[in-house]
């Protein structure tokens, strides 16, 4: 059983377990420990979002790296997908990011990436725990070989040129306005930037962070702000990052928002017809639409599922070297560019394909008609719900009811103490009687 990662990484409340300032300096120092390899000079970057948590955070697992014989380069605010380019282009043994991504300010996270820009496999995330779990002053270096902690000055302009230089090179964003909300987290000072060097005329928002606003109101879990912007300011496109820049939902001309399922299949099309699609399919996950799936059918390609977790998503890309994945929540992974969800340059490959298409973002972005589907969260604080027996009935009652019309899909959150309910069909009513029923018992039973 994992103690402290979940789905993507360690998570929590901040000053509660595991997101405590101890925890951090030991996972600095399991982690640490894990990466010394060799005899070379090891080091480790680490970056993190806006919270006001993450200095702690930060100063915790600095002590903790530099404690075991660990160099430490300090990025600060940088989006997560910019800590994995970096952790690779600086040939680092490891790379943190300290963010809870779309979760609100007062929790936060810590993600882990290996030397090749990868986040850990589960594998490997149990090894650090078991590490945790031992008597760490043991791991501790020699007062001559401890660890160096320095920042790197020109992070923000690595990550600017990086991401601009996955752009079509024949295409520019001249003439176009796009308003980009930075939901107050990681991306504030680089995403204006990337679209303004190309070209387009920025309206930002959401780009002045303050410890306790990141995705307060703003970002991809708060859409209704980047969406009235477009049409307030007569904009092109919008797009909303979400707290630390690894996912992103779009907003077309009329303030009418396009989530990740229609942006993958707007980019999957785009390269198989270009002859750039590896595996001659999309990796997704089980949250998918199935109008999606059926979209893709008629165009001739596949679509699989993996767990919900964009590091699934990879590591299904990766053992069947496709180059297109992601989740509907907007985490898209390019792999021809990047190892985790970027939500910059995913951004930059649909602008490139209205560009090229000379359509509206309206036309382009509305490639099929998604079946109804309603998602709800039942919060929970203890035990498990789901082993209730009238809960356990009311799932098997849904799954009858909607046949082979529709999905129902009940799973527990790997990042906050929720069970999401999801059920999908042609029926619209259906779909949200069976929801309702069966949030209702689960929270009864919680």
């Amino acid at each position: 059983m994992r103690k402290y990662f979940g789905t993507d990484g360690i998570r929590g409340e901040t000053n509660s377990f595991p997101m405590t300032a101890e925890v951090a300096m030991k996972v600095g120092m399991a982690a640490g420990r894990r990466f010394l390899r060799g005899d070379h000079k090891h080091r480790v970057l680490v970056g993190k979002d806006t919270r006001l948590s993450g200095y702690m955070v930060e100063n915790a697992m600095v002590a903790g790296f530099t404690s075991v014989g660990m160099d430490v380069v300090q990025v600060g605010p940088m989006p997560t997908p910019a800590v994995a380019m970096l952790t690779k282009s600086l040939r680092a043994d490891l790379g943190v990011m300290i963010s809870a991504s779309h979760n609100k300010f007062k929790d936060n996270g810590i993600k882990l990436f290996g030397p090749d820009g990868f986040k850990l496999s589960d594998a490997v995330e149990l090894d650090i725990e078991e590490r945790m779990e031992r008597d760490l002053t043991e791991v501790l270096a020699d007062p001559e070989h401890l660890g160096r902690a320095r920042r790197l000055e020109d992070a923000k302009g690595r990550y600017i040129e990086f991401a601009k230089s996955t752009f079509p090179t024949d295409l520019r964003l001249d003439g176009l306005k796009i308003v980009v909300d930075c939901a107050n987290g990681a991306a504030y000072h680089v995403a204006p930037s990337v679209f303004w060097e190309l070209g387009a005329e920025v309206v930002p928002i959401g780009v002045s962070p303050n410890g306790t606003n990141i995705n307060d109101g703003v970002g991809s879990t708060a859409t209704e702000a980047m969406c009235a912007k477009v049409v307030e300011c007569g904009a092109d496109f919008g797009i909303a990052l979400d707290g630390d820049a690894d996912r992103l939902l779009f907003a077309d001309e009329t303030g009418r928002l396009v989530d990740g399922d229609q942006l993958m299949a707007l980019i999957t099309t785009s390269w198989a017809r270009a002859d750039r699609l590896r595996g001659g399919k999309l990796v997704t996950t089980v949250m998918s639409n199935l109008g999606l799936e059926r979209y893709l059918q008629s165009e001739g390609l596949g679509m699989v599922r993996t767990n919900v977790g964009d590091r699934y998503v990879v590591e299904h890309m990766r053992a069947h070297d496709c180059n297109i994945g992601g989740e509907q929540s907007g985490h898209i992974i390019l792999s021809d560019f990047t190892t985790t969800g970027d939500g910059i340059i995913a951004a930059l490959q649909v602008l490139g394909v209205i560009v090229r298409s000379g359509l509206r973002a309206s036309q382009a972005c509305a490639l099929f008609e998604p079946l109804p589907q309603l998602l709800k969260n039942a919060r929970f604080q203890a035990d498990n719900p789901l082993a209730c027996p009238s809960v356990s009935k009311a799932i098997s009652d849904g799954e009858q009811r909607l046949g082979q019309s529709g999905r129902l899909l009940i799973r527990k959150s790997g990042t906050e103490p929720v069970i999401r309910v999801m059920a999908e069909g042609e029926d619209e009513r259906l779909i949200a009687q069976i929801v309702d029923e069966i949030v209702g018992l689960v929270e009864q039973a919680a």
